[in-house]
């Protein structure tokens, strides 16, 4: 008689069960993003500088303790959480691919530095060596490929912030240090409360590592303000920032070159008249934007004209943005003094033309993705001196557009003698976008670390004058033609920052590989001793 067996139920993980699963594998992914998100709102035109804080503190918890793939693959989505919406302007006129293409790129160097904050989250003192990591990542991405692409330093968020005068200590390297040290300071500091929570015990090592790289930045911050002044040194100078506006938004607009030229010389002969009837004072020296003649007035002799009498109605020296077209090799993006007696008497050559921009890199390749790269019909190629003017006894240093984010390029004019940064800009391409704030912060910070007013004439906006504090002392509004006359300080005096030049980045780069190696010499003696086991 064989016995009947009865088959019992199989126990099935449970619909639910399988939901809180996902839920919680998503959690931190979400956190990435959000972290990002936190990060990206902290930039201008918000003054919500303080969100870089808390965005870095849910940074921290999402990476530590995690394994490097996780933390590779959690830094991406953070870097897409915060350039994707830094970085939209990118595609304003041109379409998606070439913002995505970027964001994408952008944010793999992201990714690797968030691999190296996960790998060295398990050591003591892990803040002040995730800090160090975090700004080797951004001197890494400032110089590759293509020489860098600086823009989304953390710094560069910071120019309304309270840890602002760190920039005059060690420029946007410490700035950034300080920022990003603060957020895991404080992810920091909360883990240790929870602990305290959860055990009764307080370790006291571990909380004053917590505590330090919290309250250390914004104690740096409040003693490095000493450094910060809009003292003249040098007495003063009267400068005028000439806005043109342009004809129309977008790519286009460099179809309508004359119109641009004309708008800039009539708005400046219209300063002249303003002074003659006494309602403006009467500048020392007058800036013209980026492009404000896409002429080579060295070449077309109508351009040269507009110019000359624009410039002798204001009846001082004038710095003129154009494009120049030599008998050989690639264009130059050019910035003119021109005398109202002798005219043109010197130029500056963009050092650091824009990748994509002026030129094309790899065109064939880029070609069959974006067919907008033929827009740049011939590349621009890069000067290669110092951009320092006299202008009516003024020395003047010279950073186009796109060189305001690079350390060196503005560094350079100071040391080679500047009182005072000019940052001559065209902005048009990228319409109303967040771009041109972003752009004038960068300013404001270099303002404070090399101690420099900056006087920023954009062809469409928005133009401003800042005083060596970073504060903006006058700016107009976008797409209008506009005018800025103001005094300001001349100094000589050079920050540490401006002294150290590379040294903090360096310091911080060193550390960062001090922390990577312990991590990683940390890493191999679990390894041994598990396989001993």
């Amino acid at each position: 008689m064989s016995a009947t067996i009865t088959p019992t139920d199989t126990p099935h993980p449970a619909p639910p069960a399988r939901g809180r699963r996902l839920v919680r594998g998503l959690v931190r992914p979400a956190a990435a993003v959000l972290s990002g998100v936190l990060v990206f709102l902290s930039f201008p035109p918000r003054p919500l500088w303080w969100l870089a804080v808390p965005g870095f503190a849910l940074l921290a918890w999402t990476l530590s303790g995690r394994r490097l793939r996780a933390g590779f693959g959690l830094g991406f989505l953070f870097g897409l959480g915060f350039l994707l919406p830094l970085l939209v302007w990118t595609g304003e006129e041109v379409g998606p691919v070439p913002w995505l293409a970027l964001v994408a790129a952008e944010s793999l160097f992201v990714a690797l530095t968030c691999l190296g904050v996960a790998a060295v989250s398990r050591l003591p003192a892990w803040p002040l060596f995730a800090a160090a990591v975090w700004i080797a990542g951004e001197a890494v991405r400032a110089r590759v490929p293509f020489g860098g692409f600086p823009w989304g330093k953390i710094a560069f968020g910071q120019a309304d912030g309270v840890f602002l005068p760190l920039a005059a200590v060690g420029g946007t390297p410490v700035l950034s240090f300080a920022v990003v040290l603060c957020g895991f300071g404080l992810y920091e500091c909360a883990r240790r409360v929870r602990a305290y929570r959860a055990t009764g015990e307080l370790p006291r090592g571990p909380v004053a590592v917590a505590l330090l790289a919290l309250l250390v930045p914004v104690a740096g911050a409040f003693a490095a303000r000493p450094l910060v002044s809009d003292a003249a040194e040098d007495g003063t100078a009267t400068v005028a920032a000439i806005q043109g506006n342009v004809p129309r938004l977008g790519l286009d607009f460099n179809s309508q070159r004359r119109a641009v030229l004309d708008n800039h010389a009539r708005r400046t002969e219209q300063l002249a008249a303003d002074v003659k009837a006494g309602r403006e004072p009467k500048p020392d020296f007058v800036l013209w934007p980026e492009n404000s003649s896409d002429l080579d007035p060295y070449r077309n002799e109508d351009a040269r004209e507009v110019i000359d009498r624009a410039v002798r109605a204001i009846g001082v020296p004038t710095v003129i943005g154009a494009v120049l077209t030599p008998d050989t090799g690639k264009l130059r993006n050019t910035l003119i003094e021109w005398d109202p007696e002798r005219g043109p008497v010197d130029t500056y050559d963009k050092r650091h033309v824009q990748p994509f921009g002026e030129y094309i890199p790899m065109r064939s390749f880029v070609r069959l993705f974006n067919s907008d790269v033929d827009r740049v019909r011939t590349d621009f190629g890069p000067g290669n001196k110092v951009g320092v003017f006299d202008l009516a006894g003024t020395k003047v240093g010279l950073a186009t557009c796109y060189e305001a984010a690079f350390d060196w390029a503005v560094r350079d004019t100071v040391t080679h003698g500047a009182q005072l940064i000019t940052v001559p800009s065209n902005n048009a391409t990228f319409g109303r976008s967040e771009m041109t704030y972003q752009q004038l912060a960068m300013s404001r910070v270099r303002a404070v670390e090399h101690s420099r007013a900056v006087v920023v004439p954009v062809t469409s906006g928005v133009s401003a004058i800042i005083r060596p504090d970073g504060t903006v002392a006058e700016r107009t509004k976008m797409f209008t033609p506009d005018a800025l006359v103001d005094e300001v300080p001349l100094r000589s005096s050079l920050t540490p920052a401006t002294r150290m030049g590379t040294a903090p980045e360096a310091a911080l780069a060193a550390l960062a590989a001090v922390g990577l190696a312990l991590a990683a010499r940390t890493a191999l003696g679990r390894r041994r001793a598990a396989r001993e086991a």
